[in-house]
């Protein structure tokens, strides 16, 4: 098979489009070509195009540092989008001060498609809000502008704790690295564990943060720590096929249940029974990618016991039970 015959078969890559406005931040611009532009098939095609454009014609786009960046694509790129991904800017004008948009903005809004998939890094929420996208929906942005973004948006869901929010078509993150986090659960999504974990091996990030925003939240009169759970988070992991207890964790670091417990909410985000449950769902999600384990092994090998309980904590977390999650990645083997 010729070239050309190959690019006729092989399926177009997701393109993803990224809006570069005035004021914009520079390391969270550069998230979505880092993150999506290293993903890769078994095969080592890329999986996705990234493109990024400016809201009018083409040429300099002013940033938050001492210099511009020169943006080759104008708002016509926005057509052409799979993924509108908005990143953070800090000369939003109307946009965040009167929840409006510019009517340079609005025009350039108007390119992008019905169902194009629709992504926020940081206070790229306001552009996602001003456009009436998350009108009734829930979102997040970086925790020092939350109150303000509700104050703004009344009729969103603001939640100021967590690294991001996927509401299916509609995904926003919190501040600033939070747009990793997003980035890496997309790639995830589309197309499973061992690609995502790959691509954050490559850009030495953890493929899952645990815990959200909130514990990166500066509080008054913190209490002087010398022990963490660090310990016991390592213990967990090697031992997630057997039962855990609270107090076994505890005993790892020689902390009372109580102590254990608020170190482990403040250091993490979340208490120790969420965090065991994400792992566990994690550690189901990875076996049913890659193993050919019936799902009741997997259900033990992941410690939920049984595949009811499996079933019930991976539908809350994915929204699918435990075959159609196989059945959705090995369909998707199947194509690359």
């Amino acid at each position: 098979m010729t070239e050309a015959q190959e690019r006729r078969v092989r399926p177009p890559r997701h393109r993803v489009v990224v809006l570069a406005l005035d004021g914009v931040i520079p390391f969270e611009l550069g998230i979505p070509q880092r993150i999506f532009g290293r993903a890769r098939n078994a095969t080592g095609d890329r999986l996705y195009e990234v493109v990024t454009c400016s809201a009018r014609p083409p040429g300099p786009v002013r940033t938050d540092a001492d210099f511009a960046i020169l943006v080759e694509h104008g708002p016509e790129a926005l057509a052409t989008a799979d993924t509108l991904v908005i990143s953070a800017s800090y000369e939003l004008g109307p946009v965040y001060e009167t929840g409006r948009l510019t009517e340079e903005l609005a025009a350039a809004l108007a390119h992008v498609r019905p169902g194009t998939r629709l992504v926020s890094i940081c206070t790229g929420s306001y552009v996602l809000a001003a456009a009436g996208w998350l009108d009734g929906r829930p979102a997040t942005t970086h925790w020092a502008s939350a109150d303000h973004f509700q104050a703004l948006f009344p009729r969103i869901k603001v939640d100021a704790d967590v690294l991001f929010i996927d509401d299916g078509d509609v995904l926003s993150s919190a501040g600033v690295a939070a747009g990793i986090d997003l980035c890496l659960h997309l790639v995830r999504r589309d197309h499973g564990t061992a690609v995502a974990n790959e691509v954050a091996r490559r850009t030495v990030v953890p493929p899952h943060r645990d815990g959200g925003q909130a514990q990166y939240i500066q509080r008054p009169f913190p209490e002087p720590q010398l022990a963490t759970t660090t310990g016991a988070r390592a213990w967990a992991l090697r031992r997630l096929h057997e039962p855990i207890q609270l107090r076994d964790m505890a005993e790892q670091e020689s902390m009372s249940v109580r102590t254990f417990t608020r170190r482990f909410r403040e250091e993490v985000g979340v208490s120790p029974g969420q965090w065991l449950t994400r792992q566990r769902v994690e550690r189901a999600r990875h076996l049913l990618e890659d193993s050919d384990l019936s799902v009741d092994q997997v259900a033990r090998d992941a410690g939920f016991g049984t595949a009811q309980s499996m079933r019930q904590h991976l539908q809350a977390a994915v929204g699918v039970t435990p075959t159609a999650y196989r059945r959705t990645f090995r369909a998707e083997d199947a194509r690359q």
